[in-house]
């Protein structure tokens, strides 16, 4: 009789916790709604909203076509296969517009979409999981007041278990940790405001920590740099590779226009981000420098200054004779001293981040893809060598500028690195 009763536990507490495994795996679809009048929304609330979507920066992945914006269609990579970014508009069939701000805010902070469907982190939920209430509600608002666009992003297909939605339950389970960030009581209310914003809608460290095996960032090595999209996000603690340190005037700069005159300017993804903070209220911009720039505090920049930029002209010109003359051909007219661009503030190489990276791949990526303006129409441009410069050409080049720019030793990776993005093209 008690091998019976023991029995029938065993099985009732497998059956509750096949139960659960059931619900977690595949959430219930929440009703569809029908889309609320845009008028009906408090336009402070909406204003709101679209410095919080700018903060975030979701226009930039889920906007493949200008004029179709947040219609989605963006391929995002990941090692699983290509995902699609949705469409986040409030078109009633193809986009958000029958969505209620109940399924709204379950896919921003469990990454569970209306249907129940489970999203992939691609989608950053487990930073927007730290989102409140109040930034919810503003989101929803601006979202469901832009235009409907009709026209659904491709189908997403990973490979192997990860095409498998439902074991992203499993996913969560391990990797996202819901809700808030409390406050450090030892810090500034200026500094939580501006941890709170990494952590949450900016997800800095979607980009700048690396990933493990599982896609989950590695909370180890936080803020180590990763790749991403083909470019470095480099270190942004006292892994800096910066030359110079990065004060909070410096960063506040920089992340406002995308130049930093004692840095670089921003390339890659990094341009689309300051793109997008050039447009939110400095009081949050600010809060995010004083953050980040504390994270760098120990940077062996910070702790150490270099008066003078590096120019070992003679050095550079002697291992990479071609290089030089690429140098000449191609970027003196910018970059050497006493050019006009260069009279105007803008950073010299020796101190831009990208040389002095252990790999070489954003500095082949600059020179082959050229750099468009961070800040807009009068920010600085870079033409694209991709079509006048060949593989070998373009490897003397970043070996030139490497030698010539830095103390450091010798790339090991500059041709893999051309290889890279020579076959990453069209970005």
């Amino acid at each position: 009789m008690a091998r019976t009763r023991f029995a029938v536990g065993i099985a009732l507490v497998c059956a509750a916790a096949i139960a659960a495994a059931i619900v977690f795996a595949w959430p219930p679809e929440i009703e569809k709604v029908t889309p609320p009048a845009p008028d009906s929304f408090d336009r402070y609330r909406v204003a709101e909203g679209e410095d919080l979507a700018r903060l975030g920066n979701c226009a930039g992945c889920h906007t493949s076509d200008p004029s179709r914006p947040l219609a989605g269609g963006r391929a995002l990579p990941t090692p699983f296969g290509t995902v699609f970014a949705t469409n986040i508009t409030p078109h009633p069939d193809d986009g958000i517009g029958a969505w209620s701000r109940e399924a709204f805010g379950r896919a921003m902070r469990r990454g569970v979409a209306r249907d129940g469907t489970h999203l992939y982190p691609a989608f950053p939920y487990d930073h927007f999981t730290r989102t409140t209430d109040q930034q919810l509600d503003a989101l929803y608002a601006w979202l469901m007041t832009r235009r409907p666009i009709a026209g659904s992003a491709p189908q997403t297909k990973l490979d192997g278990v990860a095409g498998w939605r439902p074991a992203m339950a499993g996913w969560n389970l391990v990797f996202l940790r819901e809700g808030a960030i409390a406050d450090d009581p030892s810090q500034t209310p200026q500094w939580n405001r501006g941890r709170a914003l990494v952590a949450g809608l900016a997800h800095c460290s979607s980009c700048h920590t690396p990933r493990d095996r599982f896609g989950a960032e590695d909370r180890s090595r936080r803020f180590d740099g990763a790749e991403i999209e083909g470019w470095y996000a480099p270190p942004l603690n006292a892994s800096s590779p910066a030359v110079r340190p990065w004060t909070v005037d410096e960063l506040y700069t920089y992340l406002r226009t995308g130049l930093g005159p004692r840095h670089a300017a921003a390339a890659g993804p990094m341009g689309g981000v300051t793109r997008a903070l050039a447009q939110v209220p400095e009081d949050d911009v600010r809060a995010i420098a004083v953050y980040v720039a504390s994270l760098m505090a120990a940077a062996p920049a910070a702790l150490q200054d270099s008066p003078e930029p590096i120019d070992r002209l003679a050095d550079a010109a002697r291992a990479h004779p071609e290089g030089a003359t690429l140098f000449a051909g191609a970027c003196a007219t910018c970059h050497e001293q006493g050019a006009p661009m260069m009279q105007q503030g803008r950073p010299h190489l020796a101190w831009g981040t990208p040389l002095h990276t252990d790999n070489a791949r954003n500095t082949v990526a600059i020179i082959m893809k050229g750099l468009a303006s961070p800040a807009g129409a009068t920010g600085p441009t870079m033409p694209a060598y991709a079509d006048m410069l060949d593989d070998r050409q373009v490897q003397e080049l970043a070996a030139y500028l490497r030698t010539r720019f830095t103390d450091k030793p010798p790339w090991s990776d500059v041709q893999a690195a051309v290889t890279e993005v020579r076959q990453g093209e069209p970005k």
